[in-house]
């Protein structure tokens, strides 16, 4: 649980991600872009993402040309406990999530993904992402069509086989639900930039997406 809110290059070239790890671990990881992407569709389509903390995931994305919008959320349990309470006691199956609105003919998802793994959180983590522990700070993907989970999967498997991190890749493909999270939680970012978790933690990650993709950030 975090105690911080209870106590106070062009893309097909660009090869360097950035694994974020704390406000002064900014490690460069060399990864591919996906080599198979969802076939291309019109109007708004929409992925959802977990990786620990949902505020810096939700930053991160926010700042992603082609997002129209972002919602931090809980995906993987029931209705009646995607709360933050709820959640926060590690048995509820939710992960913390992020839901992601995007315009397929500005960022397709495999352009998603890429900054998923490459940025927005640590995918070889199990149960776990910086200062917080506990299931709901897992990596996974809850696709939102076959075609989303077929790109998933390749992607994963492709970045196995580069060994661009020491570790495994971690990332559980997952079916359920996204439920919006409290108010308080939506835009947390933008609305606390002095908060010490989002110093932290969360600039960090905002600053290293716009140095590895400059061509993407806004």
């Amino acid at each position: 649980m975090r105690t911080a809110i209870l106590s106070a290059a062009a893309i097909g070239a660009l090869a360097l991600g950035f694994a974020t790890t704390g406000a002064s671990a900014e490690r460069a990881v060399v990864i591919p872009a996906a080599a198979i992407d969802v076939p291309a569709a019109k109007g708004p389509q929409v992925a959802v993402l977990a990786g620990g903390c949902f505020w810096g995931m939700e930053a991160v994305f926010e700042h992603v040309k082609g997002v129209t919008g972002v919602t931090a959320g809980y995906a993987g349990g029931t209705p009646a406990t995607a709360t933050y309470d709820a959640v926060s006691t590690e048995t509820t199956r939710h992960a913390e999530a992020i839901r992601i609105t995007y315009d397929p003919a500005k960022v397709s998802y495999a352009t998603l993904l890429r900054v998923y793994f490459s940025i927005a959180h640590d995918p070889t983590e199990v149960n776990r992402q910086g200062p917080d522990s506990g299931p709901s700070y897992r990596s996974a993907i809850f696709p939102q069509s076959p075609d989303q989970a077929r790109v998933a999967r390749a992607y994963i498997a492709q970045l196995g086989r580069t060994r661009a991190w020491k570790q495994p890749i971690a990332t559980r493909i997952e079916q359920g639900r996204f439920f919006p999270a409290e108010a308080y939680h939506q835009n947390f970012f933008d609305r606390n930039p002095t908060h010490p978790y989002i110093v932290t933690w969360d600039k960090p990650k905002v600053a290293a997406f716009k140095a590895g993709f400059p061509t993407l950030a806004r």
